[in-house]
């Protein structure tokens, strides 16, 4: 009885670190555009592994809940809509869903689990997506005006109208941004630092040996101007008289 208890009580602590280890992040989406939700693995350690997404917190016990895509490692196997893809590339491990003009029931929470072998060894990740309004939209009126030959009117004969929107950086782009952040500035600080540290101990060694042959340089004037101080001496004394 004590076995089974303590086996009850080791899956129960099991099951308790595996959520500890879920990662939850946040995702912003615009109405009427596509967004992306990352997940990757190391398929390089692990090699192909099968994937599934899901609407909702991710079941203990394998799977996915509401599933919406699912892959057999190499390619997709099974979907509920066009609407979810996965853009990326399988065979890098980028399993990352794409979807596709986002409205607000689609706002909510994702599960993306990689199978691996093993007792509660799957990676799984949580997204948040939260659904904002649709990004402002800016016209622009373009006249362009067409002349033909011997017209000396100087007013437009022929107009176009082109009207564009401007949408900005989309939800993907801007977490991307987000996400080179850090990278951007280790980068300059690794830089910096790279080129600093060199640089001073250049410095630093240029000054000192020009010190040292300073240094030497008036040692040796003054041994000299000594030397020549005493010859100078000596010959006034053998030309003065006895």
């Amino acid at each position: 009885m004590k076995s089974v208890t303590r086996m009850l009580l080791l899956l129960l602590l099991l099951l308790a670190v595996s959520e500890c280890g879920i990662l939850t992040v946040s995702v912003v989406g615009h109405e009427g555009q596509s967004v992306t939700l990352s997940c990757k693995y190391d398929i390089k350690h692990h090699k192909p592994q099968s994937i599934c997404w899901g609407r909702g917190d991710l079941p203990n016990t394998g799977g996915c809940k509401n599933q919406l895509i699912s892959t057999d490692g190499y390619k997709v196997k099974t979907r509920v809509s066009s609407k979810y893809r996965l853009q990326g590339r399988l065979d890098e491990g980028d399993v990352s869903l794409t979807i596709l003009r986002v409205t607000d029931p689609d706002a909510g929470r994702y599960g993306c689990r990689v199978h691996q072998s093993g007792l509660f060894n799957d990676e799984k990740h949580h997204i948040d997506l939260i659904i904002e309004g649709a990004l402002p939209t800016k016209t622009i009126t373009v006249l362009t005006t067409w002349r033909g030959s011997g017209v000396t009117s100087n007013g437009p004969t022929k107009s176009t109208v082109t009207q564009l929107q401007e949408t900005g950086s989309t939800p993907v782009q801007q977490e991307q941004q987000v996400n080179r952040l850090p990278s951007i500035i280790g980068n300059a600080v690794r830089a910096f630092f790279i080129t600093f540290i060199p640089t001073t101990l250049l410095t630093a060694a240029y000054v000192s040996k020009k010190r040292q042959s300073a240094t030497v340089l008036r040692t040796n004037s003054r041994t000299e101007t000594g030397r020549r101080l005493s010859q100078s001496v000596e010959e006034e004394e053998e030309d003065s008289p006895v």
